[in-house]
Parts: C-alpha cells; sequence; structure tokens
C-alpha cells in the first residue's frame, strides 16, 4: 500500500476548534473525581476547578486547552484563532490556576488525576511556551508541583503500568519528556530518561498477543515504542525496536497493523476503541519518523497510521458528547503531531 499520511487541513481544523471552545465551556454533563474532606467541599466543578471544569472531567478539559492551544499555533489564520487565545487567557489567569493548584494540595490529593492528567497538563505547559509564554509562566506553579509529584511518584513506581488506559506509564512519560524539551529542563528530561531506559530497555518479543483489550484507548506495545523513540538515539531505538517488535519488517504482529473494529461507538467505554486506533496512527507516525526511508519498517509504519486513522475519523460525532468530549484532541495530535 502506498500511503501519504493524512493532513489537518484548516476546514477540519475550525471544525475541532468549534467543537473543542464548545466542551471547555460545558460544565455539565461532568463526571466529577472528588474526595471530599468534610462538608464545605461539596461544590459544583466550577467553584473547584475554575480553569479546567468542562468538558465532563478534568484531564479531558486540560486536553482540549491543548489541543486548543496547538491548533492556534499551527493554524495563525483559522478564523477561530482569536476567540481562543481570548479563551486561554480567560481560563488560564493566574488566578484560576492557583486555585487549581491549592486543590491539589489538599489531604488526600496527591495521587489526583496521576499520572494521566499530569502528563496532558505538562503537555499544555508545552504548547503554551510555543505559544504565548505569558500563558505559560501562569501555569507555572501547577507545573511545578505535578514536577515534583513525578519525581516522587515514579521512583516509587515498582513496575510501570503496562495496560491500555489512563494509568499507562509509557504514555504519560512521553508526553511528560515532550514538556521538558521546550521548557528545556534537562533534569527532569534525564529522569524521565532514565526511568524508561531502566523499565522498557530491556524488553523484548512484546508480541502483542492480548492486544487489544476490549476499552483501551493507548496501544501499550505502541506507546512503549513511542517513549523509547524519544530517548534513544536513532541507531540504539533501531536494534531495540527489532528486539521488541522483530517481526515488524514483515508486518507483524498482524493485531498491532490491523485497526480495531468499533462494534458500538455510541458506548462510551466500547469508544475508547476509537482513541486507540487513534493512539496507534500517532504512534505509528513518531516511529515511522524515526526509523530511516530505507529502513522497510518506515513504510509499514507510515501504511499503518493511514490505515487507523481512516477507521477513526469517520466514527467522531460532534453530536455525541460522550466521544465529542476529548476524541477530537486525539484526533488532532494524530494528524499533526
Amino acid at each position: 500500500m502506498t500511503a501519504v499520511f493524512s493532513t489537518l487541513l484548516t476546514a477540519q481544523a475550525s471544525e475541532f476548534a468549534r467543537l473543542g471552545l464548545a466542551n471547555i465551556r460545558r460544565e455539565y454533563p461532568h463526571l466529577l473525581q472528588h474526595q471530599l474532606n468534610g462538608p464545605e467541599d461539596v461544590r459544583r466543578p466550577r467553584d473547584l476547578h475554575p480553569a479546567f471544569y468542562g468538558s465532563y472531567d478534568w484531564h479531558s478539559c486540560v486536553h482540549q486547552h491543548c489541543m486548543l492551544a496547538r491548533l492556534a499555533r499551527l493554524y495563525p489564520d483559522l478564523p477561530e484563532r482569536a476567540e481562543i487565545d481570548r479563551t486561554l487567557r480567560e481560563n488560564l489567569t493566574a488566578e484560576n490556576i492557583a486555585a487549581e493548584t491549592a486543590y491539589f494540595k489538599e489531604p488526600g490529593r496527591g495521587f489526583y488525576e496521576r499520572p494521566y492528567g499530569w502528563a496532558w497538563l505538562l503537555k499544555l505547559a508545552e504548547e503554551l511556551l510555543r505559544y504565548d509564554r505569558t500563558l505559560a509562566a501562569n501555569l507555572d506553579p501547577l507545573v511545578a508541583h505535578i514536577r515534583a509529584g513525578l519525581f516522587a511518584y515514579l521512583p516509587s513506581l515498582t513496575h510501570p503500568v503496562r495496560h491500555g488506559v489512563h494509568n499507562n506509564t509509557a504514555f504519560a512519560v512521553k508526553l511528560a519528556i515532550d514538556y521538558t524539551r521546550a521548557a528545556d529542563d534537562q533534569e527532569l528530561k534525564l529522569f524521565c530518561t532514565s526511568r524508561m531506559a531502566y523499565w522498557f530497555g530491556h524488553d523484548t518479543d512484546y508480541g502483542a498477543r492480548w492486544e487489544p483489550s476490549g476499552e483501551d484507548f493507548l496501544s501499550p506495545a505502541l506507546t512503549e515504542a513511542e517513549v523509547m523513540a524519544a530517548v534513544l538515539p536513532p541507531d540504539n531505538f533501531s536494534r531495540w525496536l527489532s528486539r521488541f517488535l522483530p517481526n515488524l519488517h514483515t508486518g507483524e504482529p498482524v493485531r498491532l497493523f490491523t485497526p480495531v473494529r468499533v462494534s458500538n461507538p455510541t458506548d462510551p467505554k466500547i469508544a475508547h476503541l476509537i482513541g486507540l486506533n487513534l493512539n496507534r496512527a500517532w504512534c505509528w507516525r513518531r516511529l515511522a519518523q524515526a526509523l530511516a526511508e530505507s529502513d522497510p519498517r518506515h513504510a509499514r509504519a507510515r501504511d499503518a497510521a493511514v490505515r487507523h486513522l481512516e477507521a477513526a475519523l469517520p466514527l467522531l460525532n460532534a453530536e455525541d458528547f460522550h466521544r465529542a468530549h476529548w476524541l477530537a484532541s486525539f484526533a488532532v495530535y494524530a494528524l499533526t503531531e
């Protein structure tokens, strides 16, 4: 299959921008994960999270903000750009971020949104550093808190979390590494790199026999490969990948190359598999970039990315909030990362 990567057209970017703007302002329905320390904690989402109260849950709201900052940066002529900029400035004030940071510091909330929401917050910081450093500076107190949390959490994690939902370690650390490069945070970058080498450096013959699980939205195999592509020099990564997935050059394991069938896109959990196809496309594109064009795995990765995009994009639905509140951001990153 000869493939040309799908790209995000301005019209599509505009649709995603309008959806994201609506999402981050939509307080209800809301899935609130909230420890009550007393009766005074019975409060509405917007009071608890003045910056990230929308998009159904905290982490989805954060990565919708990521998407909007990214679209505004990559598409300077986007019709919604001025509204995006205004909304980011309204939501990401120093005062609102101070309240978000205070929430994290309350008793019993040390593990709140760990590590998935933490990672997306760092990804938002990366996007803002590339878009508007004044907005990025507003985020600094919460970034500092999460950064300290990673230094405490990752060494205490006996084994990496390898499943395909929120707590996946490789996915979270990859987003953290993206942040360290934009912020020139060498300490956190070296720390994350060493943890990845410790956990994943000796993995061999992954096989992907059990992928996917029924509610995955991340590929354990490909997220691990993607983070190793980020921490290893190209030649070292190529050798590591040959040990980890030794038959990629022949299109195996077939499970990783074949888009996942989504039996019921209207079921919020089964619809996770749409996100899985987008995550795989995202990872396959990044892996293709990490491999030499002369490497037969390069073309196979490119083609697999296209197939997964073609399977996922038609299932995005702006009218179904259970899909719309998060999948747009995965689509934007799959198309542009």
